[in-house]
C-alpha cells in the first residue's frame, strides 16, 4: 500500500509539471479587430455618452465648439492614438435669436413652432407681418412668376417621406438649401418651409441654407410639421371666404452673423507598419447644431469610427496609417471638410469613409474602387455579410467631409446607414442620446472594424 501511495503521488506530480510545461501551454487567445468590437468594450457609446453629457450642443465656431475640440484632443490621446492634433481654420459664424410666428388671419391667431435656418438674416425685435404666398413644393415656388411673390411671405409646403436610404432628402431638401434664394430673388420680404424632416412632432427642424453673391439674405424658418398641417388647413378654408392675401403671418427671428471665428479639425492616427504606404481616413464631424445635444448627427458617427480604429489598432498593428478626422463646422457649409482638403488633398489617399447618418444598423455597403481593389471588395463584402450587410449596386460617395477628396479621385466606400427613422430626428431638439440604440451602434462598430481591418491592410496593388 505504502509503495502504491507513493507511485501514485509522483505520478500526479510528473502530470502536473507536463501541465506547466512550455511546450504543453495552449496558444495565447488572438482576439480580432471584430472580436473587440463585438465582445470588448462599448468604446462608441462611451465617446457618445461622454460628449452629449459633458460638451452638449456645439455650434460651429462657438466657444461650445472649441470646448469640444479641447475635449476630443484630450479623449483621442488618452485613447492611444498618435499624432493628435487640431488644425484651426476660420469660417463666417451665424447664431440665432429669439424665434416666433403666429398665423394671424383669417383666423383667431395661432402660434406656431419655428426655428431659423442657417444664414437666414433677422426681421428686427418687432418682427414682420405679411400676406402669405402658398406654394405646394420648391417646385411651385421655381415656376411662379414674381408677382406671385414680391412683398410677401412664401410658404413651401412639400411633405418628405422616410425612405431606408434617406434618398428623398435631396428632393425634398430643395425647399431649405435654395428656396430662400429663390425666394428672395422674386422680392419675398421672408420664408417659411414645413420642415424637412419625417416626424409628426412639435419639433422644427433646423439646418443650413445659403444666398446666392448679390441677393439679399431675407429672414428664413422652418416650422414643425404639425404646424405646417395647421397652416395647409388655414390655406384651404380662407381661398373660399375671403381673398388669399388676407393669409397672413407674424414672423420674429433675430439671428445675428458674428464675422469671421476660429474653428478646426481633430486629427489623430494609428501609424500603420509601412509609413510608405497611403493612409486609410475615416471621418465624422464634431460639431452639431444647438437645438439638441448633436448624439446622432454626429457624436455617434465620431464614437462608431474612433472605436473600429481602437480595435483595429489593439488586435494587430496595420500595414497602412489609419487617419482619424474628427471635422469642425460641417453643419454650417462643410468648412472642416474643405479645410483638410486645403491642407492634404495633394497628398495621396488609400481610400476614404465617413459615418454620419446617425447610430442605426448598417445594411448595405456600397464602393467606389478602382478595377484593381475588385478582389478586396469582395472580401469586405463577404467579412460583413454575416452582421446582416448587403452589397450594393451603386457607387459609393462619400460623405460630406470627404466629399472634396472623393470628387478628387480618392477612392470611396459607404457603409450605409437604416435612416428611416434618421429625418425623425435630424436637426432638432429630440437629437438627444435616448435616440441611439446602444445594440445597433455596437454592430456599427463591427462592421466598421471588419471593413477597417481589410482596407489597412491592403496591398499597394489594390489601393492607391
Amino acid at each position: 500500500m505504502k509503495i502504491f501511495h507513493s507511485s501514485t503521488r509522483l505520478a500526479g506530480i510528473a502530470a502536473l509539471l507536463l501541465i506547466a510545461s512550455p511546450t504543453s501551454a495552449s496558444p495565447p487567445i488572438v482576439e480580432t479587430a471584430v472580436d473587440l468590437a463585438q465582445h470588448g468594450p462599448d468604446l462608441a457609446w462611451s465617446i457618445t455618452e461622454d460628449l452629449t453629457t459633458e460638451i452638449g450642443p456645439r455650434m460651429a465656431g462657438t466657444e461650445a465648439e472649441a470646448a469640444a475640440r479641447r475635449w476630443a484632443v484630450a479623449r483621442l490621446q488618452t485613447m492611444g492614438f498618435a499624432n493628435v492634433r487640431e488644425e484651426p481654420f476660420e469660417m463666417p459664424v451665424w447664431v440665432r435669436g429669439t424665434e416666433e410666428a403666429w398665423l394671424t388671419s383669417p383666423f383667431l391667431p395661432q402660434k406656431l413652432a419655428i426655428t431659423a435656418l442657417g444664414n437666414s438674416s433677422s426681421t428686427g425685435a418687432k418682427g414682420i407681418e405679411g400676406d402669405i404666398a402658398y406654394f405646394a413644393s420648391f417646385d411651385a415656388l421655381a415656376e411662379a412668376p414674381d408677382a406671385k411673390v414680391k412683398g410677401k411671405i412664401v410658404f413651401i409646403d412639400h411633405k418628405m417621406q422616410p425612405t431606408q436610404d434617406g434618398s428623398g432628402y435631396g428632393y425634398y431638401g430643395r425647399g431649405r438649401f435654395t428656396g430662400p434664394n429663390v425666394a428672395a430673388k422674386k422680392g419675398a420680404i421672408a420664408i417659411v418651409i414645413r420642415s424637412i424632416g419625417t416626424d409628426a412632432h412639435r419639433n422644427p427642424h433646423t439646418g443650413v441654407t445659403n444666398f446666392e453673391a448679390g441677393i439679399k439674405p431675407i429672414p428664413a424658418g422652418a416650422i414643425s410639421n404639425p404646424d405646417a398641417d395647421l397652416l395647409a388647413r388655414q390655406w384651404k378654408r380662407a381661398v373660399p371666404i375671403t381673398q388669399p392675401q388676407r393669409f397672413r403671418m407674424k414672423l420674429v427671428l433675430t439671428p445675428q452673423n458674428l464675422g469671421k471665428k476660429h474653428s478646426g479639425n481633430v486629427i489623430a492616427e494609428v501609424p500603420g507598419s509601412d509609413p510608405a504606404a497611403s493612409p486609410v481616413i475615416i471621418a465624422c464631424h464634431l460639431d452639431s447644431w444647438d437645438l439638441g445635444t448633436g448624439a446622432i448627427d454626429d457624436a455617434a458617427g465620431c464614437g462608431i469610427i474612433t472605436a473600429a480604429a481602437k480595435h483595429v489598432m489593439k488586435a494587430e498593428a496595420p500595414r497602412r496609417t489609419i487617419r482619424i478626422l474628427w471635422a469642425g463646422a460641417e453643419e454650417v457649409g462643410v468648412f472642416g471638410g474643405k479645410a483638410y482638403f486645403e491642407a492634404h488633398g495633394k497628398e495621396k489617399h488609400a481610400v476614404a469613409l465617413e459615418s454620419d447618418f446617425g447610430a442605426d444598423r448598417v445594411w448595405r455597403v456600397d464602393f467606389k474602387l478602382p478595377d484593381s481593389a475588385k478582389a478586396l471588395s469582395d472580401r469586405i463584402a463577404a467579412a460583413v455579410m454575416p452582421f446582416g450587410v448587403v452589397r450594393g449596386k451603386q457607387p459609393a460617395n462619400g460623405g460630406a467631409d470627404i466629399g472634396a477628396l472623393v470628387q478628387a479621385g480618392v477612392p470611396a466606400i459607404d457603409l450605409a446607414q437604416d435612416g428611416t427613422r434618421y429625418f425623425d430626428i435630424h436637426h432638432t431638439p429630440d437629437d438627444t442620446l435616448d435616440k441611439v440604440d446602444p445594440a445597433q451602434l455596437r454592430q456599427n462598430v463591427t462592421v466598421w472594424a471588419a471593413t477597417l481591418a481589410i482596407l489597412a491592410n491592403s496591398s499597394n496593388a489594390e489601393l492607391p
